[in-house]
């Protein structure tokens, strides 16, 4: 298997894939920014089918597209029931618009749905790359913040009371949110790309007694189900964001009741 060439590129690109994803799928999880992070998917599926359409390489259109929406969305100061109205209504449009888009393409039926779903078979080397440069970049990013990102996150009232400069921390993490969104399309396609941002993260939590060990179990588990994804989609030619989804739910459902169980005894 790995000595296909596709086959080494998807595992390269899978394994910065999971690690990204674990680390700020924390983040996400913890600002409950999971809804969000869906509608970045379907803004990111709309920017790449708007390259497919003018000829742009996908991956730069959906970088194009999320970024510039996530700065959009960090400058909403709106209260969360108008927010997530806002949300949806955005989220419903661009979905209409990369339908549109692909509809004025010239591209046969295969390619939207590796947009919207991922294939391991359309991973080139320069894909790797491109990966491995946005995701250097956001994980630097974090480090650079992340004393103050942990605390904004986890301690958000305490934060607005100790610096009112919060803002633009806010800012600094969906515009990274954003960059992973699109790094993680190449692997779970446009669509799905919440599978890794949330599930290892949420079921983290089950297990984790610090921030650190929260990443670092999330880290594990979206590594693990990347890697057993990839594998059981080479041996089955069924999609591989149908094996990480189900592995990634089973590990959540399987430890949440394990917890149920453990607090009725």
């Amino acid at each position: 298997m790995l000595s296909l060439d596709f086959m080494q590129h998807a595992y390269e690109a899978g394994t910065i894939v999971a690690i990204l994803c674990g680390i700020v799928g924390v983040f996400v999880v913890a600002r409950k920014l999971s809804f969000l992070a869906h509608t970045l998917s379907e803004i990111g599926f709309s920017g790449a089918a708007f390259g497919v359409w003018i000829g742009w390489a996908p991956f730069q259109s959906m970088m194009l597209f999320t970024f510039l929406s996530s700065i959009l969305a960090s400058r909403i100061g709106i209260n969360q029931q108008r927010r997530d109205a806002a949300t949806s209504s955005v989220s419903a449009l661009f979905m209409g618009l990369g339908v549109l888009f692909l509809s004025f393409s010239s591209k046969n039926a295969s390619y939207t749905t590796s947009i919207l779903f991922g294939s391991i078979v359309g991973i080139s080397f320069g894909n790797v790359i491109q990966i491995i440069v946005v995701s250097m970049i956001v994980m630097i990013l974090t480090m650079l913040i992340y004393r103050r990102l942990k605390f904004d996150s986890f301690d958000q009232i305490g934060s607005q009371i100790a610096d009112r400069q919060n803002s633009y921390i806010n800012i600094i993490f969906i515009v990274m949110m954003a960059l992973s969104v699109s790094v993680a399309s190449q692997i779970v396609g446009a669509l799905l790309i919440f599978i890794l941002l949330t599930l290892p993260a949420y079921t983290a939590q089950f297990y984790a007694r610090s921030v650190s060990a929260m990443i670092f179990i999330s880290i594990g588990l979206s590594l693990v189900g990347t890697w057993l994804g990839l594998y059981l989609a080479y041996e089955t030619n069924w999609p591989v964001t149908f094996f990480i989804a189900a592995i990634e739910t089973f590990f959540y459902l399987a430890s949440l009741f394990a917890k149920t169980i453990k607090a009725q005894k």
